[in-house]
């Protein structure tokens, strides 16, 4: 039987809306190519010291709804993720119970609002710690949050790398943190 979601709502301390970022000129791939890539090969973009993807639900092959991972995680806790959500420009996954993070994550690519001939690969998470402990070790003592931030930095890179294209920054981090009192916005490259 499938873990339940764990939705932000049901976590603990501060939600974390976090956006990692790269423009990539003249990729060699089309975008509708590489993000299917990206969607049969999940696990070859994360680094597996960080972040290892198992699949351990659905088929082999690409990802579909009702997908599930399991993630071993370089730390003291592993997760489970579901795919809740494959369209032509993205996908979508939700954090299931006993996952260090309550919350979802999107994944992108699309063109630049503004530049030609270049495309957008973006990871946008909104999630807040599951319990008390992980938001002492995550936000307090910033172990988890420097291991998130090298995972998905590192498959934003992988990503930009298979593209064949021109990477025109290097990866760009945002983060909001939103307590009841008040956010704040840090910006990091």
């Amino acid at each position: 039987m499938s873990k339940p979601e764990q939705p932000a709502h049901t976590g603990s301390g501060p939600l974390f809306e976090r956006r990692y970022w790269i423009d990539v000129q003249h990729p060699r791939l089309a975008a509708e190519d590489l993000l299917d890539h990206i969607k049969c090969h999940l696990p070859e973009y994360a680094p597996d010291l960080l972040a290892d993807f198992e699949k351990t639900k659905g088929q082999a092959h690409c990802l579909a709804s009702g997908d599930e991972f399991g993630i071993r995680i370089l730390g003291p806790w592993n997760g489970d993720v579901r795919v809740t959500q494959v369209e032509d420009d993205g996908f979508e996954l939700a954090t299931l119970e006993s996952h260090p993070e309550a919350g979802r994550i999107h994944f992108s690519l699309r063109p630049h609002s503004m530049l030609p001939d270049t495309w957008r690969f973006e990871i946008h998470s909104r999630a807040r710690s599951r319990d008390g402990l992980v938001a002492l070790t995550y936000d307090t003592l910033g172990l988890g949050r420097r291991v998130q931030q090298q995972t998905w930095e590192t498959f934003c890179q992988r990503v930009a790398e298979k593209s064949g294209g021109l990477p025109l920054a290097p990866v760009q981090v945002e983060t909001c943190r939103q307590t009841d009192s008040h956010t704040e916005v840090s910006q990091d490259a």
